[in-house]
């Protein structure tokens, strides 16, 4: 009877330290709009530090190759020296006429066999002149190209340091505003734990969740060319010029049978913009961009994620420019049909279009 008491006070005791000990977690949109915007800000905090450390790797890269080619320029420019200084004698030649001299007195050699073995001399130089030129002509375009990328990652560096500078501002900004708001707040000590629980559920779990919608939906890109081909009346011929035509009844189908996260997950087309909102282990994310035509470095309709909003808070601008570059979201018209690039892409209510010409060009 005593073991059974005591089984019971243990596992009482247990519990009851587990719901004391149980975190806060950010899993519901938050009600109160101070609290949202305080939220938000310490989001876009945590954000941001993570761009800074991208930028400072991004910079130690930079000066690692800057400092490699301002190597490669000084050991190209005493390589070079000596083939200028050969190219200079060899041109010097033709200028004064010692090889037209030599021209000469091939032509006035008054046997065949003092002839070719005069000749095969002259082929020789000749052979050696055209060697040296052109060694001079290839690694003075070398030197050149290494200079140009020299100056091209000077620029990125410079470039790079600025917006470093521009984000620790940011951020500076941002925990002056999130401390000035606690310092007035009622109950600081539970916006602060409040802060704490968001900032490691965004860590462990919200950022994988995100990753994970624009890592299935930048696969599911790719095989949007066979959803063209296969829904009737999506792609209409005129001529030259192509139309397709894409319902969001249609893309959401699709989405949904190529994974199966798309399953909560829904696609809208709204004037200029989609919107995309989607509900799964009690996070939300909502997506909402445009699509532009681009032709560099190939013709694509490439998606811009213009808000990027995590259970209500909405995320930065560095994570939604950090996820676009990391998702390749486009879509590639050359992969429906080989010699066709879009021209135009336009979003009206329930329904995407773009514009295709045919392509004289490949």
């Amino acid at each position: 009877m005593k073991y059974w008491i005591r089984w019971i006070a243990c596992t009482l005791t247990i519990a009851l330290f587990i719901t004391a000990t149980k975190p806060i977690v950010i899993q519901a949109e938050p009600t109160d709009e101070e609290t949202r915007q305080i939220l938000e800000k310490s989001l876009s905090i945590v954000e941001i530090d993570h761009e800074i450390e991208r930028i400072q790797q991004q910079i130690q890269t930079l000066t690692l190759q800057t400092n490699d080619l301002k190597t490669k320029i000084s050991e190209k420019n005493a390589q070079i020296e000596s083939k200028r200084d050969q190219a200079g004698q060899v041109l010097r030649a033709y200028y004064m006429g010692d090889r037209n001299t030599l021209l000469t007195t091939l032509l006035s050699l008054d046997s065949l066999q003092k002839f070719f073995m005069v000749f095969d001399f002259y082929s020789i130089i000749m052979e050696r002149d055209h060697e040296i030129l052109n060694t001079y002509a290839t690694e003075f375009k070398a030197l050149e190209q290494t200079e140009q990328n020299y100056h091209m990652k000077q620029n990125e560096l410079t470039s790079v340091l600025s917006n470093l500078k521009e984000q620790r501002s940011r951020v500076l900004a941002l925990q002056s505003e999130v401390n000035n708001q606690l310092a007035h707040s009622t109950d600081a000590d539970k916006l602060k734990a409040l802060i704490d629980e968001l900032t490691s559920f965004w860590q462990n779990i919200g950022m994988y969740e995100v990753r994970s919608y624009f890592r299935a939906l930048a696969d599911a890109m790719q095989d949007l060319p066979s959803l063209i081909k296969n829904t009737k009346d999506s792609l209409v011929i005129n001529g030259l010029n192509y139309t397709i035509t894409l319902k969001e009844d249609d893309l959401n189908q699709f989405l949904r049978n190529k994974n199966e996260m798309f399953q909560n997950f829904a696609f809208r087309f709204e004037t200029d913009q989609l919107v995309a909102v989607g509900e799964r282990n009690n996070i939300k994310v909502e997506i909402k961009g445009h699509y532009t035509v681009e032709n560099t470095p190939e013709n694509c309709i490439l998606f811009h994620v213009d808000h990027l909003v995590f259970n209500g808070l909405e995320l930065p601008d560095t994570t939604r420019k950090a996820l676009e570059k990391e998702f390749d979201l486009g879509f590639y018209p050359a992969k429906l049909v080989s010699f066709i690039q879009a021209t135009d892409v336009s979003i009206e209510d329930h329904v995407l279009q773009v514009k295709l010409k045919m392509n004289l060009s490949r």
